[in-house]
């Protein structure tokens, strides 16, 4: 269990921050703001619940508070990036994205990687929709 009067499962600045994708200064921003609840350790420093950071994390994720698509859709799995390669084969191509720290291979076809100039250098969206995912606890 937890020191008393900390809540279970808390993260520091830099850590909460590393999670959501941002920068600390961002998490710094978002707290003093408001938007986030921290508390101090005995140390002074900042620490974020972890149930409160994940209910922040659900909201940012929220349909109307992402970036518009342009096009409703049943996923919610989106992760903005840059292509990093393109292998293009005689029927389907291999193409990397790297969004944030994470990299999504995916394996379309060639016709649609032509169609749609996916190229190393382009933005792009992985965007996800699975029934097999799997979670692995840190």
């Amino acid at each position: 269990m937890g020191q008393p009067g900390l809540p279970v499962n808390p993260y520091r600045i830099g850590e909460a921050a590393a999670l959501l994708g941002v920068s600390a200064d961002t998490m710094r921003r978002w707290v003093d703001a408001g938007r986030l609840a921290a508390v101090r350790d005995e140390h002074g420093h900042r620490i974020i619940p972890g149930a409160e950071l994940a209910a922040f994390a659900r909201e940012l994720a929220r349909p109307e508070n992402a970036e518009a698509e342009g096009r409703p859709s049943s996923a919610r799995n989106r992760f903005p990036g840059i292509i990093t390669h393109v292998v293009l084969g005689d029927v389907a191509a291999q193409v990397e994205v790297q969004a944030g720290p994470f990299r999504v291979v995916s394996l379309i076809s060639r016709e649609s990687a032509e169609e749609l100039n996916l190229v190393p250098g382009a933005p792009a969206t992985a965007v996800i929709k699975s029934t097999n995912v799997m979670i692995e606890r840190r």
